[in-house]
């Protein structure tokens, strides 16, 4: 007994050194997405700031292709030393939900730190469009169904479910055009071939700002404090419920003083006033978490899409 328990307080002294003395070399975080969209930006935001706090360089590394399955195996597959992490966004929980396989578990082979941003979507048309109102849509299609279309970047993606899901729960017949990522979506709104965007509001916002985009709701359960006088779905479409989020995870078996420690730090820059005023241009709120609070985020999330999949009969590759 006396042996087991000198072997048990070495390893947590081992442990809580490794904490302390982490980092100690450059870390890796790696994003799924190219240079330029919301995640890409988000993600080199964190790197900074965290390179700040550490006294070591976060550096930022666009591992792309399969929609960011690859970075994400990538560092399922790494050492679980802290020296390689994953900016993890709403398309991790989607191609969970959709994807009969992948290579890599979407909950046991990931250390998770903390959610850092969450934004809602929204639902809009252009500033010219006849619907003044997301009633007003929905009585339309209603009244015309099967003949209004949504685009979306791709079968599976989170537009695409939270629109399936929207008619579901609306009682409507409106069909999915999917698209091969990009801009082609917000172009079909824009020049008018189709009615309604959803997209996230970050994606969104600078449009709406611009004058291009009518927002008729945002899909969290409550108002965006970026667009406080538009209604949420829910207020026509009771429980009608989605949103998106940006967070860190690392490698599975990380050692919890090193995840502590990052855990800590991306708290402290989340905290920062200049990246809630960041956050706020693109419509999204800091949204800091514990690591138990960001693997339950995640689980919940695979089921409610996966209840969308089944629902919808959508058909999985």
């Amino acid at each position: 007994m006396r042996v087991a328990c000198g072997i048990l307080s070495a390893a947590l002294l081992c442990a809580s050194a490794a904490g302390q003395d982490y980092p100690g070399k450059p870390v890796r975080l790696l994003i799924g997405f190219p240079t330029g969209g919301n995640v890409d930006v988000v993600g080199r935001i964190v790197a900074q700031k965290m390179s700040e706090g550490f006294g070591q360089q976060v550096l930022p590394e666009n591992r792309t292709g399969a929609g960011s399955i690859i970075a994400n195996e990538h560092v399922a597959k790494s050492a679980p030393d802290g020296y390689t992490l994953l900016v993890v966004s709403g398309a991790f929980v989607t191609q969970a939900a959709t994807m009969r396989k992948l290579p890599y578990d979407p909950i046991r082979d990931f250390s998770w730190i903390s959610t850092v941003v969450t934004y809602p979507l929204v639902l809009s048309v252009r500033s010219d469009s006849r619907f003044k109102t997301l009633d007003e849509f929905i009585g339309y299609v209603r009244s015309n169904p099967g003949k209004v279309n949504y685009p979306s970047p791709g079968m599976g993606t989170l537009y695409h479910l939270a629109g399936e899901m929207f008619v579901s729960m609306a009682g409507i017949d409106m069909q999915h055009v999917p698209f091969r990522g990009g801009s082609e979506p917000l172009t079909e709104v824009l020049s008018g071939r189709m009615e309604l965007l959803i997209d996230a509001l970050t994606n969104s916002y600078p449009h709406i700002q611009g004058g291009k985009f009518r927002p008729l709701a945002v899909t969290s359960l409550a108002r965006s404090a970026s667009l406080p006088n538009v209604p949420t779905v829910a207020q026509s479409v009771p429980g009608y419920e989605a949103s998106s989020f940006l967070g860190i995870a690392g490698p599975p078996g990380m050692p919890g003083a090193i995840v502590e420690r990052a855990n800590r730090e991306v708290r402290r820059v989340v905290a920062l006033p200049e990246i809630a005023r960041r956050f706020a241009e693109w419509g999204g709120t800091p949204s800091a978490s514990s690591p138990e609070e960001m693997r339950r985020l995640v689980r919940a999330e695979i089921e409610k899409w996966k209840r969308v999949v089944e629902a919808r009969k959508i058909e999985l590759p």
